[in-house]
């Protein structure tokens, strides 16, 4: 964008700047550190100038919204059409508890669900199963049958509203539950919206909420996309999540290369399976994390969405433009609020959500402020929505889209980002491919290592954390914390007991039979899945199907 004679006045220039002006004020006052790093711990110049994007090509690298590589965003009028869908992750309790959550939320002005499940629904356990003891409703909400699922979707019509809903080693079975209760509803399976996270390499990777090995599990995840772009065409098959590799210790660099590895690994096994490209992509959608450095995170994302096109333009041959959207939810940074001095995690959500909307989320979830001490109470939950609802009708970023393209420092801070991505990228293909590289416990050491240089950071005061390395204070001990009733575990069990013993035992029988059969076979198993919560098989019956058949996962530790 710039020629030579203009770019050579401008390093004469900056060389005169540093020589006559710069070097008096360090004399008298030098800087506040010697070297300056974003939170990944990326260097951070003192001043940026054209000389830093110099080989900036416009068209090449930036392009207009809604147009190929996408880095000015998915949409070509963005917000200025309609804002990011606000999506609270919610679940807590019973279903009955977690549906007065929805509607609550729905009545504030929240625009779509997203269902948190508790940890025995995650790990495909019902809530009398001996693990699932001390853990039934604690972090989310317990599903154990189709019964179970009517309730947290009551009055709630499912072609209203689009549903996300976080599960990953048993998303087969929630989601064969949502589409039960579509049909009871009279919803045809074509106006059913929505997204299921699907995504077991990051379980893997980083989170533990696998269950079978990887690839069966992956067979799943192809077998849920398969069925749903024939039947269900507007759901979200997958999404591809960097939020709990962020949530791990990973830097904003290494949480976009990780999940694009990831959603290479996915794109290949759908092609192997022999999918079309086109058919499939569209659907795919991301993850994404929200840190506090909200320059960093634009550019982040930016860049994410620079290289996810070009990937799937040159590597697997894309033609339809909607193959290459890196479209995504961002939630705000879990890790990043504290227990000490709770009040400011809301200034922290205020602008991790300011970065996403400047990076162009499609959705999200903005975190209350009680989280690292309870389950959000409503107070909470309000001001995150709030929070959300500010930045869009208060903040202005919603006027014009991509509104820091164009910063010297968000421009060379996204092409370095984007060269991380790319050398990651480069590392995983060398290895055999994402799988490989997990196997050989590549991408979790780089996780552990950055998590290790963040932690000594904090600890030596090098990066300082407000509250908790700093500014810190004496506080009073904690009050009105949501807390979920213990006894729960025995009321779910209970209900269990009643509805094995009132449901059509010879029905239920033979669903199971033939999802047995069907998961022997490279048939897919969704229509099977589907009849099988219909006869009121549980999701600890149907993972153990899978269970006896797959096996279960053992992870090799790294060191």
């Amino acid at each position: 964008m710039f020629d030579d004679k203009a770019l050579e006045r401008i390093r004469a220039g900056k060389e005169n700047w540093e020589k006559n002006t710069l070097t008096k004020t360090l004399s008298k006052a030098p800087e506040r550190k010697a070297v300056f790093t974003s939170i990944s711990g990326t260097p951070v110049q003192r001043l940026y100038t054209p000389l830093d994007v110099q080989n900036l090509d416009y068209e090449r690298d930036l392009g207009y919204p809604g147009q190929f590589p996408f880095t000015r965003g998915v949409q070509p009028t963005m917000y200025r059409g309609r804002y990011w869908t606000m999506r609270q992750y919610a679940g807590f309790g019973n279903a009955r508890e977690s549906n007065a959550r929805y509607r609550y939320l729905l009545e504030q002005g929240q625009t779509g669900l997203s269902v948190a499940f508790d940890l025995p629904t995650q790990a495909g356990y019902d809530s009398d199963h001996p693990l699932s003891m001390g853990e039934v409703g604690k972090v989310g909400v317990a599903i154990d049958s189709l019964d179970d699922m009517k309730i947290l979707f009551d009055g709630i019509p499912l072609d209203k509203v689009t549903t996300s809903m976080t599960i990953n080693a048993p998303a087969t079975v929630l989601l064969a539950m949502y589409l039960a209760i579509a049909e009871e509803q009279g919803v045809p399976f074509d106006k059913v919206g929505g997204t299921v996270q699907n995504d077991i390499l990051k379980e893997i990777i980083c989170r533990g909420q696998y269950i079978f090995p990887p690839k069966p599990s992956m067979r799943l995840t192809v077998d849920l996309i398969e069925y749903c772009f024939k039947h269900v065409p507007r759901w979200n098959t997958i999404s591809i999540s960097g939020y709990h590799i962020r949530e791990a210790g990973s830097t904003a660099a290494q949480e976009m290369a990780f999940t694009i590895a990831d959603g290479i690994a996915y794109v290949q096994a759908c092609v192997d399976r022999g999918l079309a490209v086109d058919s499939f992509a569209p659907r795919l959608s991301f993850f994404f994390n929200a840190f506090t450095n909200v320059l960093e995170e634009v550019a982040k994302f930016r860049a994410g969405r620079r290289v996810w096109a070009r990937i799937m333009k040159e590597r697997f041959g894309a033609k339809n433009p909607r193959s290459m959207m890196m479209r995504y939810h961002v939630q705000t940074g879990g890790v990043t609020l504290t227990a000490q001095q709770p009040l400011n995690n809301i200034v922290r959500v205020a602008l991790q959500a300011y970065a996403a909307a400047l990076g162009g989320c499609q959705s999200l979830h903005t975190n209350s402020y009680d989280e690292a001490l309870c389950l959000p109470t409503q107070e909470a939950v309000t001001v995150a929505l709030r929070t959300q609802q500010i930045v869009a009708e208060e903040s202005g970023a919603t006027d014009t889209i991509d509104p820091l393209a164009g910063s010297y420092f968000v421009e060379a801070m996204t092409d370095k980002i984007e060269a991380d991505i790319e050398e990651y990228i480069k590392k995983i293909d060398a290895m055999g491919g994402t799988l490989a590289a997990i196997e050989q416990g590549y991408i979790q050491k780089e996780i552990q290592d950055s998590a290790y240089r963040f932690q000594k950071e904090i600890e030596s005061g090098d990066r300082v954390y407000v509250g908790i390395n700093k500014y810190t204070m004496e506080e009073p001990e904690p009050t009105n914390l949501l807390k979920v009733d213990m006894k729960l575990g025995e009321i779910e069990a209970a209900k269990l007991k009643k509805l094995r013993a009132e449901r059509d035992q010879a029905t239920w029988k033979a669903a199971l039979d033939r999802l047995r059969e069907v998961s022997r076979s490279e048939e897919n198993v969704m229509p099977a899945v589907i009849d099988a919560v219909k006869a009121r098989a549980t999701i600890g019956e149907i993972c153990d199907v899978w269970r006896e058949i797959f096996g279960e996962y053992r992870p090799k530790e790294f060191v």
